[in-house]
């Protein structure tokens, strides 16, 4: 045991000396998350949030140089690079909460997607030797999912533990004890134990071992069957707009995406394979994949650009469309190129991504914001809206465009685009939306540019929907013995059925299979549908107007020993739910027949 705490503390101290800076990134970016966890939604805690984030984008990036220093030397230099990036992407980053708007996202999620893909291919540029490369992010792989094993059971561990203690000797700990251990945990703990993982770093990563037969097993057996499931679906869809001649969803974006992304992933788990005798299922798929993909991207092209020519771009239509470019130029490739390497995936998605953070005009945020500049104008213009360049808003307009002119309005705005917007605003308005936008979070301001609309036409719903009721009327209970209320909307079944002179009665109201079921009970040997009656009243009384009043909504049910009228207040009916029926208050009026006294 001893010895094994020796061997524990040494492996420890190698990590530390040998990844300094990453360990001190970790730190940083757990304590920054507990303190900000700690500040809640003080005017301080962003700014810790964006050390946090800032540190965690370094952990990855100074892996990567410390990864590319042991293959070229010049660690110092590479790191000293890293921590200049990283100090001025804490600056890109907006000084108040309030400004950090969604925009942001597509600035932090891409760079960390490109810190990532570094880490992945930096260390092999201009090194032909694929089977190191592939080793190397194998083991980087595997050691994640090690990583994410005992980073769970660490941080669940220690918070039960915490928990425990707390309850047990009613210590009342303080409720953010737990949030903060999860951040130190998942953050600091999760770096480590990945770099414990790691080892001595680049010789050891990349060097060569025996297959794993988990990685065969899982690609054959779990991403090729998943691969087919989707395939068959995509090309049964593919075959269903084809004969309809309808244009594609945009949701099948996200399945083709996803079945790239799998197939890639189960070619590149294989590589190792594809040259072994008696692999044939290694050659098939590999040579197989990317035809299956070609009529796939062309869909992928036409669901995208449907969307882009309809309502113009955005940063992640942009997006989608850069995957699709990226899966074109893999795709081609790999059929073209008989001797393909694998180095070409990750580093042309990087070369795309990080173009559309840094190319002129042609970035995301660019193109997306004049696209959406182009759209914002052309919907004033066809709704007529401008009068001598400024939007009249006491002008007609239908529902549905506004909401359209608020978001475009919103979208630009949180984009810093106010010179563009305050053209179309008069003085007055403008005052009013300064002193609004002021207060708003996050910069929305959708909300007043729909507010400053005074005659806006409501849409008309392609759904009827309608009431019938039966306006208030006293009811006679002559001859009956028992009156019982209908809670409404409520769902019942045979558990709640009243009992009378030893009978159970039961109202039902519930779903079985997709069918509404409405229903009165004796027992469970009579029943009585109530169904036809209503839907004969609904069909009676056609939607010319939302409430139809209707002298009564009553009916008699017949059974052996009783006599049961149901009375509605009103029965709604909405052509979004065609199967349902809703009543709102009822009664049961319960008659014992002669013949059961």
């Amino acid at each position: 045991m001893k010895g094994k705490l020796k061997e524990i503390y040494a492996l420890a101290d190698d990590t530390l000396f040998r990844y300094p800076l990453i360990i001190a990134m970790a730190v940083t970016a757990a304590a920054s998350a507990a303190t900000a966890i700690e500040l809640g939604g003080s005017a301080n805690s962003f700014r810790v949030t964006k050390l946090m984030l800032v540190s965690c984008l370094g952990i990855s990036l100074l892996f990567s140089a410390r990864m590319l220093s042991q293959r070229i030397g010049k660690g110092s230099l590479l790191e000293m690079a890293a921590l200049v990036l990283l100090s001025g992407y804490y600056f890109i980053l907006p000084e108040k909460e309030k400004d950090f708007t969604e925009m942001y996202a597509f600035i932090l999620i891409p760079t960390f997607v490109l810190s990532h893909l570094l880490v992945s291919f930096t260390a092999f540029m201009g090194k032909a030797d694929e089977i190191q490369f592939w080793q190397f992010n194998k083991n980087l792989f595997i050691n994640l999912f090690q990583t994410a094993v005992f980073t769970g059971v660490l941080a669940g561990g220690v918070m039960l533990a915490i928990l425990a203690v707390d309850k047990l000797f009613d210590l009342e700990l303080d409720e953010l004890l737990y949030p903060k251990t999860f951040a130190v945990l998942a953050i600091f703990g999760s770096c480590f134990i990945f770099l414990l993982f790691s080892g001595r770093g680049l010789s050891q990563l990349e060097q060569d071992a025996k297959y794993p037969q988990i990685l065969k097993f899982f690609t054959q057996y779990v991403l090729i069957p998943l691969l087919l499931i989707y395939l068959v679906i995509l090309y049964f869809y593919s075959a269903k707009i084809v004969i309809n001649w309808e244009l594609p969803r945009g949701w099948v974006s996200y399945l083709i995406i996803a079945y790239a992304v799998v197939g890639i992933l189960a070619l590149l788990l294989v590589f190792p394979l594809k040259n072994e005798g008696g692999k044939s299922w290694v050659k098939t798929f590999s040579s197989v994949f990317y035809y299956t993909l070609v009529p796939l991207i062309v869909l992928l092209f036409t669901a995208i650009f449907t969307r882009i020519l309809e309502y113009g771009y955005t940063e992640p239509r942009y997006y989608v469309l850069l995957i699709a470019v990226w899966l074109t130029s893999v795709a081609v490739y790999f059929i073209i190129f008989k001797k393909a390497g694998i180095l070409f995936i990750p580093i042309s998605l990087f070369v795309l991504i990080f173009l559309s953070l840094t190319l002129p005009y042609f970035n995301a945020l660019a193109v997306s914001k004049r696209s959406q500049q182009n759209e914002l104008a052309q919907l004033l213009a066809s709704n007529q809206l401008l009068v001598k360049g400024k939007i009249d808003f006491s002008r007609q307009i239908p529902s549905k465009q506004v909401s359209e002119i608020a978001d475009k309005f919103n979208f630009l705005y949180q984009r810093n685009d106010e010179t563009g917007l305050k053209k179309y605003l008069d003085s007055p308005h403008l005052r009013i939306l300064n002193k609004s936008a002021a207060g708003k979070s996050y910069r929305d301001i959708s909300g007043p540019i729909a507010g400053f609309f005074k005659n806006v036409k409501p849409e008309l719903n392609t759904f009827r929907r309608w009431e019938i009721y039966a306006p208030a009327q006293p009811y006679s209970t002559e001859g009956y013995q028992y009156v019982v209320k209908l809670n409404s909307f409520e769902n019942q079944n045979e558990t709640e059925a009243l009992q009378v002179n030893g009978d159970r009665i039961s109202f039902i109201n519930r779903w079985d299979r997709k069918r509404q079921v409405l229903e009165l009970k004796v027992n469970s040997d009579e029943s009585y549908n109530l169904l036809p009656f209503i839907k004969g009243m609904v069909a009676s009384h056609t939607a010319q107007k939302e409430r139809i009043p209707v002298g009564d909504i009553s009916t008699v049910a017949d059974f052996n020993n009783y006599r049961i009228k149901i009375i509605f207040a009103s029965i709604i009916y909405d052509e979004a739910n065609p199967n349902q029926y809703y009543f709102s208050d009822g009664f049961l009026l319960i008659k014992e027949k002669e013949n059961s006294k």
